[in-house]
């Protein structure tokens, strides 16, 4: 929202001192798309998204022109992580890897995970194992953000699902699911980012 962009714009610029100076570009509401990977990268920045995900398009470009996107739902961690790279104190950090986007199609309720949602995966794969996380994206927000707790294909419990195949996916205690929202499949990747 305007509010939390203000706050986070001036929390960031307060925090300019005479060795390293912070400079926001631009800052807007929304999704993160396409134009704001293109003038980052012209730029030489990074993207913050506070509570908000990049589209397809913008994470694809991300990717390619190798634009850094930093996601935070937390104001504090942002000032934080911010700090640490001033400093030159930023430890290895993780890396969001996407695995695969579903888009959902039609939704049902089931007595043991209450509501399920009918899907096709549109990118990727979709998978429940390991470390992966998964988020309920509605309208560019992050409306819910959990592990998978069923994942079927027809009336198959199954551990993962590839682009172009429909499924059924629940949430581990989550039922707010709505028929258009898109749910991304994700790994955390420890990496190390240079801070020069």
């Amino acid at each position: 929202m305007q509010g939390s962009s203000e706050v986070l714009g001036d929390t960031l610029t307060k925090m300019s001192d005479d060795k390293v100076k912070v400079r926001i570009i631009h800052s807007g509401v929304g999704a993160i798309n396409e134009s704001d990977v293109l003038l980052a990268t012209a730029s030489n920045a990074i993207i913050i998204g506070f509570n908000v995900r990049p589209d397809r398009n913008a994470a694809d470009v991300a990717e390619r022109e190798n634009v850094d996107i930093r996601q935070h739902s937390v104001i504090y961690n942002v000032v934080d992580e911010m700090k640490k790279a001033m400093t030159g104190l930023l430890e290895p950090t993780y890396r969001e890897v996407r695995i695969g986007t579903a888009e959902v199609r039609e939704t049902f309720r089931t007595p043991k995970f209450g509501t399920i949602a009918g899907c096709m995966v549109t990118d990727g794969r979709i998978t429940r194992s390991g470390d992966t996380q998964a988020r309920l994206v509605r309208d560019g927000q992050v409306v819910h953000e959990g592990k998978i707790g069923s994942l079927r294909r027809f009336k198959d419990d199954v551990s993962e699902v590839r682009s172009g195949f429909e499924c059924g996916i629940g949430f581990e205690k989550y039922n707010d699911i709505k028929v258009g929202d898109m749910i991304e499949v994700f790994v955390n990747e420890r990496v190390a980012i240079p801070t020069a």
